[in-house]
């Protein structure tokens, strides 16, 4: 099955340049210059995945826009941010506008393939394991329930709006309750590899999905120099 890979960039060269690579490695690329253009084509159906640009035509957060506005539609929808934004500000912006995945335009073109195709094998991983459960998991004397088919959260019976990586971030700590989860863990149990500032800006980004829902949330304590430890 071909994988359809929406690609938002105002730039015309890089557009096509990065548009024709994709095309090679056997994707399907749908491309896109300006917000209106892509948003109006995610409304009739949504990609397999999104890669999109922070700035476009001198809108400078246009893309992180449109990553909430996907992120609305869907909640498994793999997304990337490939720009030249490279800030650590922007880059925990994106992560917090529920991106899956960082990377800025000095990234090689063989490392940008390995980021998508690593996304891909995650979300298959997660169906097929889904298929076969068929069913909500509760975990044991918890507030949290996990749905793996839909990979769906709630918290004292009400859903979490959460990215496939904070979803899984989130079960690695809820099913090691009481022990401290290291930053190397998590990106293994979201089968991610980043810096470890960008599992901070993840796991902030969770503790915020929370207290969207329950302001007094404190169930994941950081253990200074460490990683992170679930108490319920």
């Amino acid at each position: 099955m071909t994988r359809r890979i929406a690609y938002v960039e105002d730039d015309d060269i890089i557009r096509e340049n990065y548009a024709e690579i994709l095309r090679e490695e056997g994707f399907e690329v749908s491309p896109f210059a300006t917000k209106e253009s892509a948003m109006s084509a995610f409304a009739q159906s949504l990609p397999d995945l999104a890669l999109l640009d922070v700035s476009l035509h001198g809108e400078r957060d246009a893309g992180y826009q449109i990553c909430l506005e996907l992120r609305r539609m869907s909640a498994e929808l793999p997304i990337i941010f490939l720009t030249s934004h490279d800030g650590e500000v922007d880059r925990i912006s994106g992560l917090r506008m529920g991106a899956d995945d960082y990377l800025t335009k000095d990234s090689t073109i063989d490392y940008i393939v390995v980021r998508i195709e690593t996304l891909f094998r995650r979300l298959d991983a997660i169906r097929s394991a889904a298929e076969e459960k068929k069913n909500t998991n509760p975990v044991p004397d918890s507030k949290v329930s996990l749905d793996d088919l839909y990979s769906r959260a709630s918290w004292q019976g009400t859903r979490l709006e959460l990215p496939l990586t904070l979803y899984w971030i989130l079960k690695d700590l809820v099913t090691h309750p009481g022990i401290v989860r290291s930053h190397r863990d998590l990106m293994r149990a979201a089968n991610i590899v980043v810096e470890q500032n960008t599992i901070t800006a993840h796991v902030k980004s969770l503790r915020t999905a929370f207290k969207d829902v329950d302001a007094a949330f404190d169930a994941i304590k950081t253990e200074r120099g460490r990683g992170y430890r679930w108490v319920d």
